[in-house]
């Protein structure tokens, strides 16, 4: 199994990409983590009875991103738990991947629990990857509390697995925060997504605003669930709620349910969820342009994703994950066979 884990090859483990690295293997930390000597003063990581504690130092800034990777072990029918604590503090910035793997094809079962505590003034950027086979569920639950003048934005990424499920929630715990929260799944066979967004507006001028998509292909399903709060006394809270689903076939299935509870009259707030199709129109006249039907709606398709996938600021991390996309796309992340994009590094 060590030789495994050294050599594992996770797809958003990227070559190109420089992180600090940290391995959870069945839920625990596999080694401690030796930090470069430049962020000694500034990162503090602890291994603790259910997961990991990290904290980021006041007024610093991570240059490089933080990405904590979940193995599951070879194990039939295992089932794995963690809970984790970050911790950003004033002033503070971080970039956050989080990301799952498996070192067989048997089935297992992860719960993934994070809280996140971003201070004042403090700014993440959050991103969490799901790609593991098709026997295995993931669930993941993360909290984040929010400081004043806080930032978040989340980029979730779901590209395989029999069941998969998200469950975010933020607070605002006082002005002037901010939250960007944004999410592509994509399904096919018989697999299954659920998502679940709450967002508590407790305190007066934060803003939100959701978006999150879907394609689902074969008999896959999925649900979205996006519950904004406004307390009574969050004047100026603005919250925007957006919820888009394409169907490749008949018997996919996709329930939305966007709603707000509003007790305060000063707000903007806005809520949405669509459910169709590729658009006819649109696939007529690539087809005129001499593009074969399947590659015409492999580039809708990808083009449905794009305003999510430009959500990412790790430039590196953008373009392998447009890469994922485009070959998950195709039906399989394994083979691109003949395909009307031009990914970065084609399939060996």
């Amino acid at each position: 199994m060590e030789e495994n884990l050294k050599n594992i090859n996770f797809s958003c483990n990227i070559p190109q990409l420089n992180t600090i690295r940290l391995i959870q293997l069945n839920g625990k930390l596999y080694e401690d983590v030796e930090l470069e000597e430049k962020y000694n003063d500034s990162i503090k990581i602890e291994r603790t009875d259910e997961g990991i504690f990290i904290q980021i130092k006041e007024n610093t800034t991570i240059d490089v991103p933080l990405q904590i990777i979940n193995v599951i072990g070879d194990n039939q029918n295992l089932k794995t738990s963690s809970f984790s604590t970050v911790r950003l503090g004033r002033n503070s910035k971080l970039r956050l991947i989080h990301c799952d793997d498996s070192l067989s094809q048997e089935a297992c079962d992860l719960t993934n629990k994070l809280n996140i505590e971003i201070e004042d003034g403090a700014s993440l950027d959050y991103y969490k990857m799901e790609n593991i086979n098709d026997y295995s569920v993931i669930s993941t639950e993360v909290c984040f509390e929010m400081g004043r003048e806080s930032k978040l934005t989340t980029f979730g990424l779901s590209l395989n697995g029999k069941l998969i499920r998200n469950k975010i929630m933020v607070n605002f715990n006082d002005e002037y925060a901010v939250a960007d929260l944004n999410g592509l799944y994509l399904m096919d066979k018989q697999q299954e997504s659920e998502t679940e967004i709450n967002v508590y507006h407790n305190k007066p001028n934060c803003s939100s605003n959701q978006l999150f998509k879907g394609i689902l292909d074969d008999v896959a399903k999925s649900s979205f669930v996006g519950h904004v709060y406004v307390d009574y006394g969050a004047r100026g809270t603005t919250a925007m709620q957006n919820n888009k689903n394409m169907l490749l076939t008949d018997k996919a299935k996709v329930n939305t349910r966007p709603f707000l509870e509003i007790y305060n009259d000063d707000v903007k707030c806005s809520h949405g969820a669509t459910i169709g199709q590729l658009n006819a129109d649109a696939l007529f006249y690539l087809r005129t342009r001499c593009i074969s039907e399947r590659s015409a709606k492999m580039l809708l398709m990808y083009a449905f994703c794009e305003d999510v996938l430009s959500k990412s600021d790790i430039e590196e991390l953008k373009e392998s994950l447009g890469d994922l996309i485009k070959k998950r796309l195709q039906g399989e992340l394994t083979a691109c066979g003949n395909c009307v994009f031009q990914c970065s590094k084609p399939c060996k």
